[in-house]
């Protein structure tokens, strides 16, 4: 792996990884083969964005809409879970990853629940790179949830006291920078509810690639792209 030779580098990344399925599909196997194959890939550019100093990294694991799938999917799609957190663990350490986990994560079942308890704590201490795992996640999910928060914090205000700074820090991102660099793979040039609003000003890197085909070169080129962005963030002079 070549170095950046640009020194400006996102600090937030975050990916939608889409194709799994896709990919599964051209090799006549299973979805489930295609996740995990995704799994795989998830390892590589976690430790590629830790070499490179990526501050934040999250990725979207599954949305509050994927529970829509054929049951043996997302029953296959929670074990992979489970067997990455118990298998990861050691790795994640090795290279100081920070995990968090980051939705509605009530609705998974109890060992699920437990192991992610488990896998938060045994890295908090870790300060390389912090990994977002965005599992039952939705943009709308999170504000709505940022805003009962907010009003249980502060039941005596009225909703006119309520502003886009006091919001901010009851997103489940709250100790994190707003999106740098959005990247989705797969050929779909949307964002599906992913973090919509931490993502406002986010630049946007979409590729054909499938994702267990996502190369760390690929990651490369979406972060030499973006190292080349006039980010005015609504003003009209360059900064």
């Amino acid at each position: 792996m070549s170095n950046l030779s640009s020194p400006v580098l996102p600090q937030h990344i975050a990916i939608i990884m889409d194709g799994n399925r896709r990919w599964a599909k051209k090799r006549l196997m299973p979805a489930a083969v295609g996740h995990a194959a995704g799994a795989q890939r998830v390892r590589d550019i976690v430790k590629m964005c830790a070499e490179l100093g990526i501050a934040q990294l999250s990725l979207f694991a599954f949305s509050t809409e994927n529970w829509k799938r054929p049951e043996d999917e997302v029953s296959s799609l929670m074990n992979l879970f489970m067997i990455y957190l118990k298998k990861e663990i050691h790795s994640m350490n090795s290279n100081g990853v920070r995990l968090k986990v980051l939705g509605d994560t009530s609705r998974f079942s109890a060992p699920l629940q437990a192991l992610i308890a488990m896998a938060e704590e045994k890295t908090a201490g870790n300060q390389a790179i912090t990994l977002n795992v965005c599992a039952n996640y939705g943009g709308r999910w999170d504000m709505v949830q940022a805003t009962k928060a907010w009003q249980r914090a502060h039941p005596d205000l009225p909703l006119d006291a309520l502003t886009e700074e006091s919001l901010a820090p009851y997103l489940s991102t709250a100790d994190a920078p707003e999106v740098d660099l959005l990247v989705r793979t797969g050929g779909e040039s949307r964002i599906s509810n992913f973090m919509l609003w931490q993502a406002a000003y986010a630049e946007m890197f979409f590729c054909e690639d499938l994702w267990p085909d996502f190369t760390e070169e690929k990651l490369q080129q979406a972060i030499q792209w973006f190292s080349k962005r006039d980010r005015r963030f609504g003003s009209s002079a360059p900064l």
